[in-house]
């Protein structure tokens, strides 16, 4: 872990926990992040997904140099997550909105991205539009060790198909730590109509932080996702069962740093003028002991540098997204990225 940055704390710029920070001791940062890509389709028409809209003939006219230049757009963004405290960028990155294998690949190999030599686990899952989650990690930091995807199923609806909830666990630098990819079903149809299906989602969720819990009372688990929700919404705060303050954050109750954030007014995706913070990373309590002897969480951050707006228009402020009103924009996600940094002192 020699290449993390280490910082010596004499001011008070990046801090969010209440912790007093020993400004003798020097510590090691790294970024834990989550990013929504927007559908990120290669361009072969491939049997048994629904992707015929983003193939050189289909009505987007997705054709190679497109996807080449939205490879490139993530990876900048990827490239530049928590690059205020540590260089290598994210350790642990979640993803959602990829359509397989093959374009995890060619992003990891994106030349922003390649020193990393990031890993992938990735599952082809059920989803209708073909689209999945997937995890990335940089092998200096994280080795994985076993994964495992989940299906959300509705029990009166056998053709409801959505995102599986992707598990992997591993060492962390010496530590055991798991991460969930999620990416919730959407509110298409309205918010109080598809409610259920994420109530669902985050029901499931929660079974499998309890199952990792059950093994280990102290497990370190961080949950992301693109959920579809705001952290205030009873399937995040009840069914996930969070809370926005440290403090609270006891036994089996997560703590969820973006409902701070969405209080203010920060969010990673914007309709009629209105922000929702959908993209989310919650973390279990022995994250919180802010006792920074093992890694603990410092600081949750929206990538929303203005490179990454759009820049004019009617739309001004709003992410700079690949597609806007059926037409190619070139840019790079109708959602902004989330990340965390986590701290510990240098022994």
């Amino acid at each position: 872990m020699r290449s993390f940055v280490l910082l010596i704390f004499m001011c008070s710029y990046f801090l969010q926990v209440s912790a007093q920070l020993d400004k003798n001791k020097k510590y090691l940062v790294s970024c834990i992040a989550f990013y929504n890509v927007e559908n990120l389709y290669d361009t072969i028409d491939s049997p048994g997904v629904n992707d015929h809209e983003f193939t050189p003939n289909g009505p987007n006219q997705w054709n190679t140099l497109k996807y080449y230049k939205k490879l490139d757009r993530l990876a900048e963004v990827i490239s530049q997550l928590g690059s205020e405290a540590t260089p290598d960028g994210p350790a642990v990155i979640g993803l959602c909105e990829v359509e397989n294998l093959n374009v995890l690949e060619d992003l990891v190999k994106t030349e922003k991205l390649k020193k990393n030599n990031y890993q992938i686990v990735h599952y082809d899952g059920p989803d209708h539009r073909g689209v999945d989650v997937a995890l990335l990690y940089n092998p200096k930091y994280f080795k994985a060790t076993n994964s495992k995807s989940y299906t959300l199923k509705i029990n009166d609806d056998t053709t409801f198909k959505t995102r599986d909830q992707l598990v992997v666990s591993g060492i962390f630098d010496g530590e055991p730590m798991h991460f969930i990819v999620a990416h919730w079903p959407s509110r298409r149809g309205g918010q109080k109509a598809s409610n259920p299906k994420r109530i669902e989602a985050g029901k499931l969720g929660r079974k499998i932080i309890d199952s990792l819990i059950a093994l280990n009372a102290n497990a370190k688990i961080a949950y992301m996702g693109d959920l579809n929700d705001d952290p205030v919404n009873a399937s995040v705060k009840v069914h996930i069962n969070t809370s926005a303050k440290i403090d609270k954050t006891t036994g089996n109750k997560l703590f969820n740093p973006m409902e701070e954030l969405f209080k203010k007014g920060i969010g990673t995706l914007a309709w009629k003028d209105s922000w929702n913070l959908f993209d989310q990373i919650i973390i279990t309590a022995p994250f919180v002991k802010q006792t920074y002897a093992d890694w603990q969480f410092y600081k949750a951050k929206v990538f929303n540098k203005d490179f990454v707006k759009q820049d004019e228009g009617n739309f001004k402020g709003y992410p700079f997204r690949t597609f806007a009103g059926g037409q190619y924009t070139g840019g790079y996600s109708d959602h902004f990225a989330v990340y965390i940094l986590l701290m510990k002192e240098k022994k």
